[in-house]
């Protein structure tokens, strides 16, 4: 199943291009989670990756290259084009409709006395996601040979795959949903005529995939109870508009050996040396993330607070490594949520922190080799987030660490995998958390190990490569 083309669709590309102040157009690698999990399969594929131009860097690359298609991109992409997307439709799609409504919808962030309100404003919003996503779908219409196969990702493009079967009924389409999916009563926060349209468009495609059994369960819930549709839970089938559409799950895991040989580069050693000397022989709680309100960084620095407070015995023998990295900046929650990160983080400063002893370690500045020197120090990963689609970090730092324990929300897609072997918490007891905590650090060295060995097994148990391949050889 692996010979002929493949067509990948997805908000962010493999690359992207910074604008100098004399012109000029530097290329780097694209980041994001997708960009990172795929860059090792894209190499064994004949592959065409379509993605939107993000920047004025990407939009005069665009312009440069004929078509948008950047076939010598570099960093072994394969062949890309970009779509140079009128920057005000990108911003209404972008950020009004997937990052501030479908987001908050499928992750169960709103504030309903107050948020959402769908009005005339936001019809206008809703228009330019649908040219959005009528722009990829376009591409992939002028770009698929005769019957290749097209990987559409996640929530930004969910409208494509029934956009592109009116044009190519021949092509075999998937749809991946990278995010958790909302059960059928938050869905129903929506409006009645954009549920309709969002749950037809991924029906388009011939299979939709999801990361949990959980999440492919709600979205079939959600694909009977608004379309009326025909659903066979047990063979995961939606029957609706006289075309039948496969569900699958695909649990996202993390190449080890690819994550170690990475770990083990000079600059992870330095920035290890650096925090040793930082944080000398105390024990250390890590935390990764991005300052996304999902993520649930406040409610974890307060258990951590919290755990201060009940346990004196502890301090100056713990210290919190917390590492919140800007996320959304254009977005006024996101600034806010970031701003009450370092709030709190400062309160705990000023409450506990001694000549000799500083509780937490907060960097908001992203460093990927620094982060990857924090999983391998580890003796406790904090995972708490509200909702979370899988969540890598869970994966991640169990592999590097093999004898930390790990505290994991029971929200996260990853808890139906590592669940057992974690302990698991509710994101909104602050002190339960804090009890896992304490519970974490006296936790005998024998069972730390043997839970970290089955934790580690697996995060690796579907690698990037071959969470990519089952899903081209399920799509036939």
């Amino acid at each position: 199943m692996m010979s002929g083309p493949v067509l990948l669709a997805s908000n962010r590309g493999p690359v992207s291009f910074t604008l100098s102040d004399d012109g000029s157009l530097t290329m780097r690698r694209g980041g994001g989670g997708l960009v990172s999990g795929l860059s090792e399969v894209s190499r064994d594929f004949d592959l065409l990756w379509i993605c939107a131009a993000l920047s004025d860097g990407d939009r005069g690359a665009v312009r440069l290259a004929p078509g948008g298609r950047l076939d010598h991109a570099g960093f072994d992409t394969g062949a890309v084009r970009m779509l140079d997307i009128p920057p005000a439709t990108f911003h209404r799609a972008y950020n009004t409709v997937a990052n501030s409504t479908l987001w908050f919808v499928h992750h169960l962030l709103y504030d309903t006395p107050n948020r959402p309100q769908f009005d005339a404003r936001f019809r206008r919003d809703w228009e330019s996601y649908q040219a959005y996503n009528e722009a990829f779908a376009t591409a992939l219409g002028e770009e698929a040979p005769h019957e290749a196969r097209v990987m559409v990702q996640d929530y930004h493009l969910s409208l494509v795959p029934a956009m592109l079967r009116g044009e190519r009924p021949d092509l075999r389409v998937a749809h991946f949903s990278h995010t958790p999916w909302a059960p059928p009563e938050y869905f129903s926060l929506l409006p009645d005529d954009l549920r309709v349209e969002l749950l037809e468009g991924i029906l388009g495609a011939d299979r939709a995939g999801f990361l949990t059994a959980r999440w492919a369960g709600a979205f079939m819930d959600c694909c009977e109870t608004v379309l009326g549709a025909r659903v066979d839970r047990a063979h995961r089938t939606v029957t609706h508009g006289g075309r039948t559409t496969r569900v699958g799950v695909h649990p996202l895991g993390v190449d080890g050996e690819a994550l170690w040989a990475r770990a083990s580069e000079p600059d992870v050693e330095s920035h290890m040396a650096a925090l040793r000397d930082q944080v000398g022989d105390r024990r250390l709680i890590v935390r990764i993330d991005r300052t996304e309100l999902s993520k649930n960084i406040v409610r974890g620095l307060s258990a951590y607070r919290e755990f201060l407070a009940a346990h004196p015995e502890w301090h100056g023998r713990v210290v919190h490594l917390a590492f919140a990295y800007p996320s959304r900046h254009d977005l006024p929650e996101y600034r806010e949520y970031t701003a009450a990160v370092q709030r709190c983080a400062q309160e705990i400063e000023d409450e506990y922190a001694t000549e000799d002893w500083s509780p937490l370690i907060l960097n908001v500045n992203d460093d990927y080799p620094r982060s990857l020197a924090a999983y391998r120090l580890a003796d406790v990963m904090l995972v708490n987030p509200i909702r979370d689609g899988m969540n890598l970090v869970a994966k991640e730092g169990p592999l590097l660490s093999p004898g930390s324990a790990l505290i994991l929300s029971r929200e996260a897609g990853a808890a139906a995998e590592l669940g057992e072997n974690a302990l698991l918490v509710n994101p909104f007891d602050v002190s339960a958390t804090a009890a896992a905590i304490h519970r974490s650090l006296i936790m005998p060295e024998a069972d730390r190990v043997r839970r970290g060995a089955r934790l580690s097994a697996a995060a690796t148990a579907l690698p990037p490569r071959r969470w990519f391949t089952d899903q081209l050889s399920a799509l036939g």
